[in-house]
């Protein structure tokens, strides 16, 4: 019999695209897998989605703890697979995703985990556009670490196919953590394990938030999250390869915080730009459009940021205004 494989599917406030979600794991080709939905104290009607869906093979549980990374926890406490598929509500995924992973793994070497291609969509996946990046290969772990924090792409947790026995290894979610903790946790496993193995057709379909999510909010707790992430994720690769590649990528990790963070959480940014300093330096530049860069080479990047911040706040308040 082909092996079980779990997919965990944590939730809050998703009722709006719960079951596009659920459906896409239901029209996996590859048959042999359990879905559990594990709500995490949704205010809407998310739970009774899930519960919509109740049969033998989606099993719906309700977190006592809050934050998806416990929710993730309950998920992997309750799965029974051989091999784990993470999945959030309001991502989708092709219905070969986990036949192509699968195949690959079972072909390939011991303890390899699987990545996938993906794309962003707002409404329809089929609307989603797949750009290549360079961590689209099979790649050794602290490589795919390296060309990452480089600028050469990122994985969403949804891409990945893992061996349950890789996640024992690297440990569970941590649950102090509320911003790029799915960052910080597929660090652990892509360092647990021995090889990326790459899977082009292996697709998922990343949505666009409407709103302010979790990922782009600016409040002081948030920033914490994000930085510790950093600090665990930059500790975790340099002990793992203590080379001169890995510690520009920390100093990139860490620039790329600063460029985030500044200027609404001055202390952590200090912080961070101490240790860009310690790792090496860092030629990583901050993205933006001709205006921002146009004011960024006359007066800095500060500067600069400061006016971006400023200008997508109006367009915010004037779109709540017309709505």
């Amino acid at each position: 019999m082909s092996p079980l494989v779990s997919v965990i599917i944590p939730c809050k406030d998703g009722a709006a695209w719960l079951g596009e979600a659920i459906e896409s794991c239901r029209d996996q080709t590859w048959k042999n897998l359990e879905i559990i939905v594990v709500d995490d104290h949704s205010s809407d009607a998310s739970l009774q989605v899930a519960r919509s869906y109740g049969t033998p093979a989606v099993v719906v549980l309700v977190c006592k703890r809050k934050g998806a990374s416990a929710a993730r926890n309950v998920g992997l406490e309750r799965a029974r697979g051989d091999f784990i598929q993470f999945l959030d509500a309001d991502d989708v995924l092709d219905r070969d995703k986990i036949r192509l992973q699968m195949e690959r793994l079972m072909s390939g070497p011991e303890s390899a985990v699987a990545s996938g291609a993906w794309g962003r969509f707002w409404h329809n996946p089929g609307e989603a556009r797949f750009s290549a990046e360079p961590v689209w290969a099979d790649l050794a772990p602290q490589e795919f670490l390296i060309s990452s924090w480089l600028g050469g792409g990122m994985m969403p947790n949804f891409a990945w196919l893992t061996p349950r026995a890789v996640i024992e290894r690297a440990g569970r979610w941590n649950e102090r953590l509320s911003v790029n903790d799915d960052g910080e946790f597929f660090c652990r496993v892509v360092l647990a394990a021995s090889r990326i193995l790459f899977c082009n057709e292996a697709r998922g379909y990343y949505r666009r938030p409407a709103a302010a999510t979790l990922s782009r909010r600016r409040d002081g707790k948030a920033f914490v999250s994000g930085y510790e992430s950093i600090e665990l994720s930059c500790r975790a690769l340099m002990q793992h390869c203590d080379q001169a590649t890995a510690a520009k990528a920390c100093a990139s990790h860490y620039q790329r915080f600063v460029y985030e963070a500044f200027p609404d959480a001055p202390d952590l940014v200090r912080e961070a730009e101490t240790r860009v300093v310690q790792f090496g330096g860092s030629d990583l530049r901050m993205q933006g459009g001709r205006a921002f860069q146009a004011l960024s080479a006359c007066f800095g990047w500060k500067l600069a940021r400061r006016c971006q911040l400023s200008w997508q706040k109006f367009r915010s308040l004037r779109a709540d205004r017309q709505a």
